[in-house]
This record gives C-alpha cells, structure tokens and sequence, in this order.
C-alpha cells in the first residue's frame, strides 16, 4: 500500500526553516556517518511533493545553477510542487506545478508511486493539509540540536496521540531519527 510520508530535518524547538525560510541551521550540525537510512528511505520513494518555499530553496541552494544534481539526489522521481506562483521547472527533472486541494492530485499521486510510496519533502503547512485530507501516514524527523526560536513550524496541525505513535528512535551522529505512524483520521477524530 502507498504511504504519505513526511521526512524532514527540525530543531529541537520544532521548526523546519527559520523566520527568513533559511535552512542554513540545518548544515551547522556535522551529519554522522551514513548509517543506511537514507538510502533505505529514498528506496522506497517514487513521487515527491513540496510547496512553494521548499521549491524556491532548492532551486536557490542547488538546481538553479547545477540542474544536473536534481538526478544525483533523487534520480528519476518526479517532483509535485503546490504553488500559485509562476516557477521555473528545472532542466530534465520531471516537475509538476499544480494548486488547489492536495485531495485532488492524490489520486496522480498513487499512480505515479507504482507501489511505492509519495514523500512530502514540506513544508509544514503542506504536510498540514494532507493530513486534514485524511492522507497522512507516517512522519520521518531528523531531530537537530539546534533551536532558533521562531521560524516555520514542523506542523502547524493539531494531530493527537490517538492518531500518532512512535515506532522507531535511533541517534545518528548529532541528530536522532523519530519516526511516527500516523492513524488516518475516522470519523470524530482529530
């Protein structure tokens, strides 16, 4: 079965970006050495999908200048990106520029997951309405012992312990892996 799953970095203080939308934070923390997490998360990702301010940082930080490394980082996932704004694609990354209700493009979603499954790379808001959509399955953080005290929040949704639970902790270097299952809501819950 295909699961949205939102896999990001925060604070300690639980924020994704800082008031700026910087996430210059993130790369002051050493990452430790590469325990298989990544490539055992990104194996079992096809679709991506991001909202504005996401796309416009990686556009800004790597694609705009070295397009290529689109490929390098992701291979050939196509990217979903939920805008109202005219954004450039990036030079041989299948992008997808839509708006409107993230129920809607589910369905697009599924199918171009063939089994596996969607990654909400964030922002925060975006991951939010998945999960008011009832679409939310499982959140993937790289916890960073770093606070900013304001900024962007991890989610900004109230999703309560009935719905969510912990399955798996591990440190790695200077961050320490949570992952959660999320419950998609039944009726009367939150």
């Amino acid at each position: 079965m295909t699961r949205v799953v939102y896999f990001t970095a925060c604070t300690l203080d639980g924020f994704i970006a800082d008031e700026h939308d910087s996430l210059d934070w993130l790369f002051e923390v050493p990452h430790g050495a590469d325990d298989g997490s990544w490539d055992a998360f990104i194996g079992r990702i096809r679709p991506m999908v991001t909202g504005t301010t996401t796309y416009r940082w990686m556009l800004d930080r790597h694609f705009t200048e070295h397009p290529e490394q689109f490929a390098e980082f992701y291979g050939d996932r196509p990217l979903w990106v939920f805008t109202h704004q005219d954004l450039p694609g990036i030079p041989g990354a299948d992008v997808r520029f839509v708006s409107g209700d993230v129920a809607r493009v589910y369905d697009d979603l599924v199918a171009a997951a063939d089994g596996r499954d969607i990654w909400v790379i964030g922002g925060g808001d975006l991951v939010g309405q998945f999960d008011d959509a009832g679409l939310l399955d499982e959140v993937q953080l790289g916890l960073t012992p770093v606070t900013l005290g304001a900024g962007r929040p991890l989610l900004p949704r109230r999703i309560t312990s009935s719905r969510m639970r912990f399955r798996e902790v591990r440190q790695s270097g200077q961050r320490v892996r949570v992952v959660l299952d999320v419950d998609r809501p039944g009726p009367g819950q939150d």
